[in-house]
């Protein structure tokens, strides 16, 4: 009898340990697993873009070392453009509080990530007194690995987002333009536990102020999410930041170096260092007359 009691009791356990909630944020991932949104200057280019990023995301216990290709392709140019991204490999070192709080397997190794595929639509071209308005559609799929290791999340995920873009002209003063760029949109994710499978929506929004001087601008971005789910009151589905970047326009070539600082439930500083090149010759051309 004590035998079947001791059983019962193990599966009981067993069971309990199983619904145990798998936390699906940025507080209990790496920093690059479901991060905040990045939006642009609510502006489509000409021709095909590739940007390359080294990151270094420090503090709180996990530093990360990962690269980033993104790829904007204009189907039209200035209107309708696909862009395509993803974090090619990361090296992550974390201590053991971390390796304990996210339920790790190791303390070091490394992991690739996910792709997202945006599809980018200009609703309204910029005027006078009227904004430029840009409409991006994005998926996120669920090829990142290291999901045992919280690195990256095991499910799909995606969200729609409206860019609102204005630009102010200033004369005789040292900053030439001075831009305004809104974001507001829905993100959604799965959150999958062996017994649990809800969805997870969240408000996405954003504010960038951009000063530009001849070949150099300078942006500051503040923006987050807001989810529904708060089971603990560190679950972190509402992630904020805010980031600072510097570029500077060398023979068409963009250079920019950026800092980010995790406000709330975004446990990184992140500092940025990436080029963005582009490539006229890939770029399509449906509607040319020739």
């Amino acid at each position: 009898m004590k035998s079947l009691y001791f059983l019962i009791t193990v599966f009981c356990v067993q069971m309990f340990a199983s619904q145990k909630l798998i936390h699906h944020t940025t507080n209990y991932f790496g920093p690059n697993a479901n991060p905040v949104p990045e939006f642009t200057d609510a502006l489509i280019p000409q021709s095909t873009t590739v940007t390359i990023n080294g990151d270094y995301y420090f503090g709180h216990g996990d530093q990360t070392l990962s690269n980033n290709v993104k790829v904007e392709i204009p189907l039209i140019s200035e209107k309708i453009s696909v862009k395509v991204w993803k974090t090619l490999i990361e090296h992550y070192s974390v201590t053991d509080e971390i390796v304990a709080r996210r339920s790790m397997q190791k303390n070091n190794g490394f992991a690739t990530g996910d792709f997202y595929v945006q599809t980018r639509i200009k609703i309204l071209s910029e005027g006078k007194s009227r904004p430029a308005m840009v409409l991006n559609s994005t998926l996120k799929t669920a090829s990142g690995n290291e999901f045992k290791n919280r690195r990256f999340f095991n499910t799909a995920g995606y969200y729609f987002d409206v860019e609102l873009g204005k630009s102010f002209t200033l004369n005789n003063s040292f900053i030439d333009e001075v831009r305004v760029v809104s974001d507001l949109g829905f993100f959604s994710w799965d959150v999958q536990t062996p017994n649990i499978n809800v969805q997870d929506d969240a408000v996405m929004y954003g504010l960038k102020l951009i000063l530009k001087h001849k070949n150099i601008s300078f942006e500051n971005t503040f923006s987050g999410y807001n989810g529904w789910i708060k089971r603990v009151e560190d679950y972190g589905d509402r992630p904020m930041i805010f980031s600072s970047r510097l570029n500077v326009n060398l023979k068409k070539t963009l250079w920019f170096v950026q800092f980010q600082h995790g406000i709330k439930y975004f446990p990184y500083e992140q500092i940025r260092l990436g080029v963005q090149i582009p490539l006229d010759n890939l770029t399509p051309n449906f509607f040319s007359k020739n």
